[in-house]
């Protein structure tokens, strides 16, 4: 589901290359490195991974890109979902430096109230600090809660949640789950691309389910996952563009990287989801194109369109991993 940057991901990247203006690249490699051995780790609800401003400015170049290609990717299928609406209140939940809040200006632009919550003060300093280059952000608020079962926000148009799962244990996800459901009018989860993201992402869709939220995306239905536990996952990719400065803390030499994530955006208000979703990168072979896609019933199936489909055909060929199925404006002919 790769999608044109929109101005604010330039934006974003020119915030992040300020942003590291004077920090040797040497510290922030080594704050990333430590930063990738805690994600991956266990890590206690009440103790911080972001200790200090070094800590943010490396977490943000290494991170906030990716997060909020991924994040929009998201916000743009359930977009689709629910047309005509945009939300006048955005909740961030464990939003760090902010990159959901980026990513909700450029699905529906425009200002709003905007709460970001993280259990980091550092973090929350420099993604006040980052958002002043967005003119939708400039009020927004950033406050220090302890990100858990406890929460109790306001009634809010628009939760999200992105990358924050993992770092709660069972309990504390359901009950943070809970404090969401009970506020949001619409939610949006983005976890990694894992089998455990996905396990995390389908645990929150099911309890989201039970409180009475409609599925938007990516699913084409509000009824159970399809996929036979441990057999699959589902997933969905975004593609990031990579700063000169990000390849140097990223270690790496290609101007862009794939985010793998899994996500589940639900909402209390109508949706039209789409009648079938691409769950896997589409085969393209010689007159033929095979996609593999999540339905209505719900089920999966692989289905085979060829040259004499027509103008299906062509829309295939152009089919991308995570878009709906079949296009509006696509007809059949031949």
């Amino acid at each position: 589901m790769n999608l044109p940057a929109p101005p604010s991901a330039d934006a974003l990247r020119d915030a992040l290359a300020s942003l590291l203006d004077g920090l040797p690249p040497r510290r922030a490699a080594q704050a990333v490195e430590r930063l990738i051995a805690s994600y991956r780790g266990a890590t206690p609800t009440d103790s911080p991974i972001l200790r200090d401003r070094a800590d943010v400015a490396a977490y943000a170049a290494y991170r906030m890109p990716a997060t909020f290609e991924a994040v929009r990717s998201a916000l743009a299928a359930f977009a689709g979902a629910v047309p005509g609406w945009a939300p006048a209140s955005h909740l961030d939940v464990g939003g760090g430096t902010g990159a959901a809040t980026w990513a909700v200006s450029a699905t529906w632009p425009g200002e709003r109230e905007v709460t970001v919550l993280d259990w980091a003060e550092p973090a929350l300093a420099i993604g006040r600090e980052i958002a002043e280059a967005n003119p939708a952000l400039k009020q927004a608020r950033w406050q220090r809660t302890r990100i858990g079962p406890g929460l109790a926000p306001d009634p809010v148009d628009l939760v999200t949640v992105s990358y924050v799962l993992n770092e709660l244990t069972e309990s504390d996800r359901a009950g943070l789950l809970d404090a969401v459901a009970h506020a949001a009018g619409a939610v949006v989860i983005v976890e990694p691309g894992t089998p455990g993201g996905y396990a995390r992402v389908i645990a929150a869709r099911d309890r989201l389910v039970a409180a009475g939220f409609r599925i938007a995306a990516p699913c084409p239905h509000s009824a159970g996952c399809p996929i036979a536990p441990g057999t699959d996952w589902c997933h969905f990719s975004a593609r990031v563009s990579r700063s000169s400065l990000h390849r140097q803390i990223k270690g790496g030499s290609l101007a862009y990287e794939d985010e793998k994530f899994s996500y589940v955006a639900a909402a209390r208000l109508p949706v039209a989801p789409v009648p079938a979703r691409v769950v896997r990168r589409p085969q393209i072979r010689k007159g033929q194109v095979l996609l593999d896609l999540c339905e209505t019933e719900p089920s999966l199936r692989r289905t085979t369109v060829t040259k004499r489909h027509g103008d299906l055909y062509r829309a295939a060929r152009d089919a991308d991993w995570g878009d709906a199925w079949p296009p509006a404006d696509a007809g059949e002919d031949g």
